[in-house]
């Protein structure tokens, strides 16, 4: 298995991910060749105390950009969108105690 640290790049915060951690369900990006087996193993290990019920991955598409009179595009990404049980303790990626 690959390194844990390899598969999940990093959370994504943001207000739709924020009102989704109510819930219990978690937004990662991750990387590309990942499968979701991976994914829920790599969660467990990273995060002690959490258990993985599903794992939901898609592929954000790349988006074309301007600058100036160049054109070009952004990469395209994979995310993970990652369901907890409801007895696991919630994650904390801000440091707050």
């Amino acid at each position: 298995m690959k390194n844990p640290h390899d598969i999940i790049r990093r959370p994504l915060v943001t207000e739709k991910s924020m009102a989704l951690m109510e819930r219990l369900v978690y937004s990662f990006e991750v990387s590309g060749d990942a499968n979701k087996i991976e994914i829920a193993k790599a969660i467990e290990i990273v995060f002690p105390g959490v258990k993985v019920v599903k794992v939901n991955t898609m592929w954000v598409p790349a988006k074309r950009k301007r600058f100036g009179k160049h054109v070009g595009y952004t990469s395209k990404w994979k995310k993970a969108l990652v369901t907890l049980t409801e007895d696991s303790q919630q994650l904390d990626f801000f440091g707050q105690a």
